[in-house]
Order: C-alpha cells, then sequence, then structure tokens
C-alpha cells in the first residue's frame, strides 16, 4: 500500500525529470566471488563516513520442512549467543561501544544480519560476521532460554494480536500448495519440540559462503574492502549445499472461503489472488503491470480505492491493495477493508464494491493521466529513498536472496516506464478472477455461549496459523 501525502504527490508530479534520474546508477557498484562461493556485491556512496554491512543467507521459513517450522528464526536469535573468541552478547556489547546498530531478521525466503557503523570500523562487523558464520557455538543453555523468548514473542505478536492471528489463519488458505503457507515465528507445536540438534543441523546445513551473499554500502571501495573480505571469508570452507526449488502455487481451479472469528470489534475482508513474482513469471512486465494496478487502487490520497471507496461512495472505512513482486516463488496480490459500520455496510456489500473496481479496469484500462502519476509516484519513492544506504543494501539482498539480479534496481524505472494502459487491464483480467481466488472474513469471535456446542459433541479443531515476518528480541 502507497499512502503519501497530498502535498508530496503535487511535487512528485511537478518532476518531470525524475523518470531519467532514476535509470542512471548513482554510484559505482562490484561484484566478485571468493572461491568459497561468497558473493559479494559492494556499492560506494561517499556522502558520509559510514558504511552498513549486511550479510544475507539463502534459507527462510519456506525452506522448512514438516515439524520444524521457526528454525530459521530460531537460529537467527542464536547467531548472537557467542562464537570462537567471543561469548554471548559480547558482540553486540563491543558494536554498541562503537556507536554501532546491529539487528537481524528472518522473511520466508532469506535471513539477514546487518551492522551500520563508522567505515573505519568495517574491519571489525566483518571479523565478527565471518566468525559466526563458520564457529557460531549455540550453546544449549541460552538455547533453552531462547526458546522461552521466542515462545512469549509469538504470543505477543500472534495469539495475542487478533489481526496478526487471523491474517496467519489466511494464509493457510491462500496458499493452498507453497510453503509460504507456514508461519515465520512457527507453529507453537514445532516450537515446543524443537531441539538444539536440529538448530546445529540447520546451521550447519545452510549457513555456509555459496549459500551467503555479503553486501557492502557507504563510504569504501571494492580495492580496500576486497583484502578485508578475503582475510575474513576466504579461509572458511565450502560445503555442500541442497537444491532450491521456487515456492510454486496452483494457478487456480476453486475459490476458497474461510470464516475466521477472533477478538476483533469489527468485521474485516480480505481476499488473494495467486499471482507470480519477478522469479515465477513467464513474462516480466506482467509482474510490473501488476506492480502499477496496485498503485491505480491504491496509491495515495487519488488512488481508486480511497477516492471512491473511502470518501466518495462511504463504502469502507479503509480499503487497500497490497502486492510485493520480488519473491522466490508465487505470490499475492491482495485486497483488503473494513466496512462502514455507521452506514451498515456488510462484508459482501464491500467486497461487491471492490469486485467493481476490479472489473472497471478489466474492461476500462486507465488514462495516460493516471497511470503517468501512478508512474511518477512509484519512482519517485524510490529516487527519495535512495538517500538511505540501508535501503539501498536491503534492495540489493532482497533481489540476490530471491534469484535476481541487483541490476534490476538500476532498470526499475525503465520497466515501470514501458507498462500501457492496456497491459495494465490484461493483467487484472488475466489474474484478479474468482478462480484465483482466496476469500477469507474476519469476525468478532462469538461470545463462550454461543460459540461453545453441546459436551456431548467433539470440539471443533482450532485452524493453522501463520506469523508475520519477526526480527530478533529487542529490534526496531
Amino acid at each position: 500500500m502507497l499512502r503519501l501525502k497530498i502535498a508530496f504527490t503535487t511535487f512528485i508530479l511537478a518532476l518531470a525529470g525524475l523518470p531519467a534520474q532514476a535509470q542512471e546508477p548513482r554510484q559505482a557498484t562490484h561484484e566478485f566471488h571468493l572461491d568459497n562461493g561468497l558473493k559479494v556485491i559492494v556499492r560506494e556512496d561517499h556522502r558520509a563516513p559510514v558504511v552498513v554491512s549486511q550479510l544475507w543467507y539463502r534459507v527462510g521459513s519456506s525452506h522448512e520442512p514438516p515439524g520444524q517450522t521457526g528454525i530459521s528464526h530460531a537460529l537467527e536469535h542464536m547467531m548472537f549467543k557467542g562464537s570462537e573468541n567471543l561469548e554471548p552478547g559480547e558482540a553486540s556489547k563491543l558494536l554498541g561501544s562503537l556507536g554501532a546498530q546491529e539487528n537481524a531478521f528472518t522473511s520466508r525466503d532469506y535471513t539477514a544480519y546487518y551492522q551500520v557503523l563508522s567505515r573505519e570500523h568495517l574491519p571489525i562487523a566483518l571479523e565478527m560476521e565471518a566468525e559466526r558464520m563458520h564457529t557460531a557455538r549455540l550453546p544449549e543453555d541460552e538455547f533453552l532460554r531462547e526458546m522461552e523468548v521466542i515462545k512469549e514473542e509469538r504470543r505477543l505478536r500472534v495469539d495475542d494480536n487478533p489481526n496478526s492471528l487471523a491474517y496467519e489463519r489466511f494464509l493457510t488458505q491462500a496458499h493452498m500448495a507453497s510453503p509460504y503457507s507456514k508461519p515465520i515465528i512457527g507453529w507453537m507445536h514445532d516450537l515446543e519440540r524443537l531441539t538444539i540438534e536440529d538448530l546445529r543441523a540447520w546451521y550447519r546445513t545452510w549457513y555456509q559462503p555459496g549459500n551467503a551473499i555479503l553486501v557492502i554500502v557507504g563510504d569504501v571501495s571494492l580495492e580496500e574492502v576486497r583484502p578485508l573480505v578475503e582475510t575474513y571469508f576466504g579461509p572458511i570452507p565450502a560445503g555442500e549445499l541442497p537444491p532450491q526449488k521456487a515456492p510454486l502455487e496452483l494457478p487456480g481451479g476453486a475459490q476458497r472461503n474461510v470464516t475466521i472469528e477472533v477478538d476483533v470489534q469489527l468485521p474485516s475482508l480480505i481476499m488473494s489472488f495467486n499471482v507470480p513474482s519477478l522469479s515465477t513469471a513467464a513474462e516480466a512486465w506482467e509482474v510490473h503491470a501488476l506492480r502499477l494496478l496496485e498503485g491505480v487502487l491504491d496509491a495515495g490520497y487519488s488512488a481508486r480505492l480511497a477516492s471512491r471507496l473511502e470518501r466518495d461512495q462511504a463504502i469502507a472505512t479503509s480499503a487497500n491493495a497490497s502486492y510485493s513482486g520480488f519473491a522466490r516463488g508465487d505470490t499475492l496480490f491482495m485486497l483488503s477493508g473494513l466496512p462502514n459500520p455507521s452506514r451498515g455496510v456488510t462484508l459482501d456489500q464491500l467486497e461487491e464494491a471492490l469486485w467493481a473496481e476490479v472489473d472497471l479496469l478489466k474492461n476500462t484500462p486507465p488514462d495516460s493521466a493516471e497511470l503517468t502519476r501512478v508512474k511518477n509516484q512509484l519512482i519517485a519513492e524510490e529516487v527519495y529513498a535512495q538517500d538511505s544506504i540501508t535501503h539501498q543494501a536491503n534492495q540489493i539482498g532482497q533481489l540476490e536472496s530471491v534469484g535476481l539480479d541487483w541490476e534490476l534496481i538500476e532498470q526499475d524505472a525503465a520497466a515501470l516506464e514501458a507498462i500501457t494502459p492496456e497491459q495494465i487491464s490484461a493483467v487484472a483480467a488475466k489474474y484478479l478472477v474468482a478462480e484465483r481466488l482466496t476469500r477469507g472474513h474476519v469476525i468478532p469471535a462469538k461470545p463462550a455461549t454461543e460459540s461453545e456446542p453441546p459436551a456431548s459433541e467433539p470440539m471443533p479443531q482450532a485452524p493453522a496459523t501463520q506469523a508475520p515476518t519477526n526480527e530478533r528480541q529487542g529490534a526496531n
């Protein structure tokens, strides 16, 4: 969802030169490989004497087998519990004393560790990261304590958060065939039976140089970074990696409907359609057209859902679209919203209004002025985000971790500019169809006296759940 302020949107529309700007590389970017398979990407940005170092591993919750959900996230926590020459927490204390920021995050496709620090301290960060790639201790006593922290994290972020719980349950139905249905933080019953030996085996399997990308962005040059990387990471032996296959989804065949009763005050609607990502699409233009379709529906104050469903018709108190085309496997195009309770709007009426907007786009392409506005917003957002070296590193790392080339960053503005109004209609007609739909009704849970079955009947089994992306305890 893109929601920019009116003044900001107006300012963006005045910048006629943005597409040309965005196509030009901002800094020199270099890449090389070590003999052990580690891929290294260095981007120079000399505006301030600061550098961000990120180490991305191509492993996340979508790689996890049944019974071990949450193991990638658990290992992320444990990577801060000491290595060959560092006691638990010692690396974080040292980096903190240097004024550095550090953390980690786990997703469905990858796990990443990062430090933001003064350029002269980069060797310290690289030495620590290389050491825990190869010699993380993973002590059992720390593991047992940390698992209690993770279980409490799940309770706070998911089990005791009705909206997160509803979304987790919804994803188990939206992803019929894909491992993206599994929660990143893991099912509670899997967290309770995870062992330190499971974790150590996972570490040995996936935390290898050939499964990692080191991204360094900031006030550095290739000439100074390369010897550091070779010194600290070069001696780590290469290992044998298991094969990876992209998570693919069934393209369609049937609508799925799920009613989720949780402790919310108001009902809400979630609709998702199985669609490709840039990694799985047969035609790349379709992904860029889907990105712009999302923008036409939900890019700012003037977008169709906000202007029509929220303000003009007052059918929804909020109506949103979302799509991310940068994943390892097939993904979802989502529509969601809250019906306006003051007007007695039902979930069915809200869905009817959303379908009306979708059908209008299928039959009538957006005009050039509307599409230009959306393109300018997307491109401008990206241009301004480049002021952050962390954002630049995140872009590079994410693309490389899901099997895409970082150079797509430099081609993105041109790819968006090339999309026509007719292509927006074409992807809407192809992908936003009933046979690709999962419909979720999130409704307030009934009082216990109404929802409990008679004592003679067996209790129905609770639906499965799905958690949002989680970072190490205390992150962000």
